[in-house]
């Protein structure tokens, strides 16, 4: 079930309503119902890899409880991992290390086809999957505590608002809140619905503008080259983030309206000064589940020792592992990649800079160097951006020559000009990016919270009527991370 579809704007309501006319201690019965149904929109069979799961983490966390020793609880561990990454080997990745080892067999002069899975990739799988490995992974480490009550823990896996594009909760943050017995307030749902429009504004009045643009430069990459090419890749990084931080303030909105707190995964992350900052801001709950249970993991040692070199490789595989996260696909291993090799260069060169700054005095221009390093960051961040939105690593590298090719710049820019949709769309960026930089100085929100209720309700209710007006709503879209 689409957020933004006409399903969901009768279930949720519907769903709300229940929630607080019922008995709090069946509460949690509803939800689990509401979010399986949820689920069940896309493929009824599916539900049953969640069912799965749920099963193997709860048993493992109790035996696990059980148990003393690490070396003891590991098995459990092991069970844990092994059937949800088997999972999400055979659906998500089987058929990518097929294909490549069938190319590899075939150059040696082996002919041997491995077979290819004819499934479909399940919605949320790469999620919802590494939401329950977290809990195993606590539950062995001593962390938090196994919840004893399956009902809940297989609410805690499938929580609708978040079960499909994340934010990948933590266990020691949202099953204390499924827990609780929660009460019905107004300035919850009212904060919740305000943020499930701003939600609605980035994904159908901006992402789904851009994303037919975009489309139509990414599908047909040897016909496209210079000016639009540029365009299309940066404005696809903004189509990324309106998209996906636009799914997460609507999913972060439907819980906030029934009481529950799910955490921030987007901090304004386009007005980053750095590759670094950047991952401080974007897609937050990856970046620190990533750091958590796999970089802090990797040996950083070297003869007794941690050694530089040995926590940049560690940066370079988590990035790779990361970016492949994403899906099956060359390019988002490359993305992830470039995006490590950014992150080392950056180390690198940082003492070097620094001294650069003091001895020609720009450390005394911090607006400049901010400024600097903002530009620097998008512009690295679309050269990655490419590989990730193109279809193939070929196709990447084909627009990436192509993006240099400036011939008949004049017609393209005045095709640019005369796209009333495009130029609609970057005055939408410009608003977005002026509210998000005042709001990051001023708390924007608790500025309009402070004045008159008249003068914020007609402010409300006028951006209501705004994304209803402008929002592309024939023919809903899917959210882009609906894919991984």
């Amino acid at each position: 079930m689409l957020f933004n579809s006409i399903a969901y704007l009768i279930f949720f309501p519907a769903v709300v309503g229940l929630y607080f006319a019922i008995n709090p201690k069946w509460r949690w019965v509803l939800l689990l119902l509401a979010s399986y149904f949820f689920y069940m929109f896309w493929k009824v069979e599916y539900v049953i890899l969640i069912m799965a799961s749920t099963l193997v983490d709860y048993y493992a966390g109790l035996k696990m409880s059980r148990l003393r020793k690490k070396s003891q609880r590991k098995k459990y561990l092991i069970l844990s991992i092994l059937v949800n990454l088997g999972i999400l080997a055979g659906f998500k990745y089987f058929n990518f290390f097929g294909e490549n080892l069938n190319l590899l067999l075939g150059e040696m002069n082996i002919f041997y086809q491995m077979p290819e899975l004819q499934v479909l990739l399940p919605v949320g799988i790469s999620f919802y999957t590494f939401q329950t490995l977290s809990y195993s992974i606590d539950v062995y480490r001593g962390v938090t505590k196994p919840e004893a009550h399956l009902g809940r823990f297989a609410l805690y896996v499938s929580f609708f608002p978040q079960l499909v594009a994340g934010p990948i909760e933590r266990s020691n943050h949202l099953l204390p809140q499924i827990r609780q017995n929660k009460t019905f307030s107004t300035p919850m749902v009212v904060s919740g619905l305000k943020l499930m429009l701003w939600g609605f504004f980035k994904k159908i009045v901006i992402a789904d503008r851009i994303g037919i643009y975009v489309h139509s430069v990414y599908e047909n990459p040897a016909e496209h080259n210079g000016i639009p090419v540029i365009l299309a890749t940066i404005l696809f990084v903004f189509q990324l983030y309106c998209d996906f931080s636009g799914y997460t303030d609507i999913a972060r909105g439907s819980a906030r309206v029934m009481g529950y707190d799910l955490m921030k995964n987007f901090r304004r992350p386009l007005v980053a000064k750095s590759i670094a900052d950047f991952w401080e801001r974007w897609h937050i709950s990856l970046t620190t589940w990533f750091r958590d249970y796999l970089y802090f993991s990797l040996p950083a040692k070297f003869k007794n020792r941690v050694v530089m070199w040995r926590l940049q490789l560690n940066i370079l595989i988590t990035f790779i592992l990361m970016g492949l996260w994403h899906g099956a696909n060359w390019t988002f291993l490359f993305f992830g990649l470039l995006n490590g090799v950014y992150l080392v260069a950056e180390d690198i060169t940082r003492p070097t800079r620094q001294r650069f700054f003091r001895f020609s005095g720009l450390d005394k221009l911090p607006g400049l160097l901010n400024t600097a390093g903002m530009f620097i960051t998008i512009t690295l961040l679309t050269v990655s951006a490419l590989f990730f939105r193109a279809n193939t690593i070929s196709n990447g590298f084909a627009l990436l020559g192509n993006a240099f090719c400036f011939e008949d710049m004049t017609r393209s820019l005045m095709d640019i000009l005369k796209n009333n949709e495009i130029m609609f769309a970057i005055l939408q960026i410009i608003f977005l990016m002026v509210v998000e930089w005042y709001h990051e100085k001023k708390d924007l929100v608790r500025q309009i919270a402070s004045r008159p209720l008249w003068i914020r309700w007609s402010l409300y209710l006028a951006f209501f009527f705004y994304v209803v007006m402008f929002g592309i709503m024939d023919k809903p879209q899917e959210f882009i991370y609906f894919q991984f």
